[in-house]
């Protein structure tokens, strides 16, 4: 029998982490963040790309994308050969942790259901990464597959379509890249389940919070935001007129 405590902790994680991902993917859409700024950059990587004729630094940039992934999938296989030798000895890990000072002990079909619940989190990630990875190795093929910058066959209009076709390619990666880096933030918050229910959930609170500030409040933000010039609805409004 799973205590209730222990049931409002996972549903209120599952709200925190499932919630809070469908509420940044909308805002996106309207609201200055790390994920669109960075699509501008993308953008304007791409069309700087099309324009040299040498392509090196870029595929080195494609390259260097593809390894972080790499690493932290790898760290995922890691980490979750440890979780199923845990699993093999849930009596031993039940006994380290009731020696914690406010630890809720609870039954094994909690904590196997705990350490299930860590493993999901990183099987998770490990997906987002390799995705990320497949999808960086696309980019790289379209770097090197770039129409020429001596080209005179291939119109403008075709040199912008390329560009930001490519540039969303990476997006993609990034934003799957990103996904996998959140697990991470959600498994630190499964790691306090192990201590007590309410820490569940104060730590599940706390990497919402976190997370926000980061993709929508933080210092980076407002100085990639300053690198770039954007319109201005009112400006433009008062020149039409």
């Amino acid at each position: 029998m799973i205590p209730l405590l222990d049931l409002m902790a996972l549903a209120w994680f599952l709200i925190c982490w499932l919630g809070y991902s469908e509420y940044s993917r909308r805002k996106a859409h309207d609201r200055p963040c790390l994920s669109n700024t960075l699509d501008l950059y993308r953008e304007d990587w791409m069309r700087a790309m099309l324009k040299r004729s040498n392509r090196i630094a870029d595929a080195s940039v494609v390259g260097n994308l593809e390894r972080n992934g790499a690493f932290f999938a790898s760290s995922c296989l890691l980490i979750l050969a440890g979780l199923l030798t845990a699993l093999g000895y849930t009596q031993e890990v039940m006994e380290v942790f009731s020696t914690l000072p406010f630890a809720s002990s609870g039954n094994r079909s909690v904590w196997e259901i705990r350490l299930f619940m860590l493993m999901l989190v990183f099987v998770y990630a490990f997906f987002k990464f390799t995705w990320s990875m497949r999808m960086y190795n696309f980019a790289a093929v379209l770097v090197g597959g770039a129409p020429l910058s001596d080209d005179k066959q291939v119109s403008p209009a075709s040199r912008e379509a390329f560009a930001q076709s490519s540039a969303r390619v990476c997006s993609l990666a990034g934003d799957a890249f990103n996904l996998g880096l959140r697990s991470y933030y959600y498994a630190l918050a499964v790691v306090t389940w192990f201590v007590h229910p309410a820490c569940f959930i104060i730590a599940s609170t706390l990497v919402v919070v976190i997370l926000y500030r980061r993709e929508f409040r933080s210092d980076a933000l407002d100085t990639l935001r300053s690198g770039k010039v954007f319109d201005d609805p009112v400006s433009k409004k008062g020149d039409d007129q």
